[in-house]
């Protein structure tokens, strides 16, 4: 068998979206599980709705993900150029084939493939005028994922517009076969456009790619397939919250393939080891955005001490640069973001999360602090840790609740009568890192003034 040849082949129209980036990814897969090559083809020819901004866009979203190409555009190769818009002389090359081999006929100033068969004139009743329909056999596409599939292609059509532009479906064929693809792997969705192809290959006497049509993804609510306008749609806005490129590739490597068993976080060798086609779903695959953040969460939870705290300075850095965490100390900071790891399931969660930690300027949650002060003597309790807490030990989480524990038995109490007004005092809220854990990075004397801040406001 020859080399392996995959392309990912898109349109700088818009903004990176999810369906484009599982597209991408599997193909990426296939190349590096096979030893094969990965194209990056532009197909740049919509002259009004393309932009250097989004092509960027594409570069930056590949890079960002891990899925380096092996030919194209940056990287270079023997097949170039790898812009449609700078193919123009191939298509007029392959053009011309199909003019003297008879295939071709003009109409309405466009250019149009010829199809051979028997051919009737017919009234489209849907369309509401004669057409000319062309008698052949059904094109028979032995798809790597869906199997036999048969399609009919009983008209016609255009190939170059009567702009003198060539539509998707010639560029299409003609770069496959000039780039000598093996295998197009693309969305379900193309489908339907694949008896053209087909008619357009066998019309060049060029051999046929294998053809391995992949499951759409579904948007998370309702019917109907995910599109950009819906929420969690582009990959811009996984960079932006800080999400780990490796959790999101992981996320999408299982939206319509599986490895055969149930696991879910995978290193990225063995998926590449154990990816293969026939191992992709035939049906569709429902994106959730909960999942999605389960994984980032999984991955957080797994990156080394240094490398999430380098993360989430470089997230502070970017996006909440006044943030009084950045001018804090740089082991502190540490501390901080360790404590914080095991609790959030995003980096955007943590200029939030971590506010109280970083300066004496934080609410206090009205309905929390309503909720405490209602339940037992919480002035008491403030006012017995304020006095007791010369004598309690701060060197460990464990230090600290041991010495709690025995201040509350001293009073015939237990460790959780002080635990919800000391949270309060220290946080403003009820959620985040242990209390002790909050003693213990604060240190005493921080913990002594909030206490103390909480009693004069009670």
């Amino acid at each position: 068998m020859s080399q392996v040849r995959v392309r990912f082949a898109p349109s700088p129209t818009g903004f990176f979206h999810i369906g484009s980036a599982r597209t991408a990814l599997f193909n990426w897969l296939y190349a590096r599980h096979t030893g094969g090559v990965l194209v990056l083809r532009i197909e740049d020819t919509d002259k009004e709705r393309n932009s250097e901004q989004f092509l960027n866009v594409i570069y930056e979203s590949l890079d960002w993900l891990g899925l380096n190409w092996d030919e194209g555009p940056k990287a270079g190769g023997n097949f170039g150029p790898y812009r449609q818009s700078e193919r123009s002389a191939v298509y007029r090359e392959y053009l011309e084939k199909l003019k003297a081999a008879g295939r071709t006929y003009e109409k309405d100033g466009a250019v149009w493939f010829k199809l051979i068969g028997e051919r009737t004139e017919v009234f489209d009743e849907r369309r509401q005028k004669t057409v000319t329909k062309v008698k052949v056999e059904p094109t028979v596409i032995n798809d790597l994922i869906r199997g036999r599939v048969e399609r009919v292609e009983d008209e016609d059509f255009i190939i170059v517009r009567s702009d003198g532009n060539p539509v998707f479906h010639f560029v299409n064929v003609v770069d496959d076969i000039a780039m000598q693809i093996t295998h197009v792997i693309r969305g379900e969705d193309h489908l339907s456009n694949t008896s053209k192809h087909v008619e357009l290959f066998k019309a060049f006497g060029a051999p046929l790619p294998q053809f391995a049509h992949i499951p759409l993804i579904l948007k998370q609510n309702g019917p109907g397939k995910m599109s950009k306008r819906d929420q969690g749609a582009l990959i811009e806005e996984y960079q932006r919250r800080g999400y780990l490129p490796a959790a999101l590739v992981n996320f999408l490597c299982l939206l319509g393939w599986n490895p055969g068993d149930d696991r879910e976080k995978m290193p990225i060798e063995e998926i590449i080891r154990l990816f293969d086609l026939p191992g992709i779903n035939q049906s569709n695959a429902r994106f959730d955005d909960k999942k999605l953040a389960h994984m980032n969460m999984v991955y957080l939870l797994g990156l080394p001490a240094d490398r999430f705290v380098e993360r989430a300075r470089t997230y502070f850095q970017l996006h909440a640069a006044d943030a009084p965490a950045l001018q804090a100390e740089a082991a502190y900071f540490r501390e901080v973001m360790l404590l914080s790891q095991p609790k959030i399931k995003g980096l955007e969660e943590l200029p939030a999360y971590t506010q109280y930690l970083f300066t004496e300027d934080y609410g206090t949650d009205p309905k929390m602090k309503e909720k405490v002060m209602a339940r037992g003597d919480p002035k008491a309790r403030l006012g017995e840790l304020i006095a007791g807490l010369a004598a309690l030990d701060f060197s460990s989480d464990s230090a600290i609740e041991e010495s709690i524990k025995a201040l509350a038995a001293r009073h015939g109490l237990g460790f959780g009568d002080y635990q919800s007004v000391a949270r309060l005092a220290v946080s403003g809220t009820n959620v985040g890192p242990s209390l002790t854990s909050l003693f213990r990075v604060l240190g005493k004397e921080r913990v002594r003034q909030r206490l103390e801040r909480l009693l004069a406001a009670v």
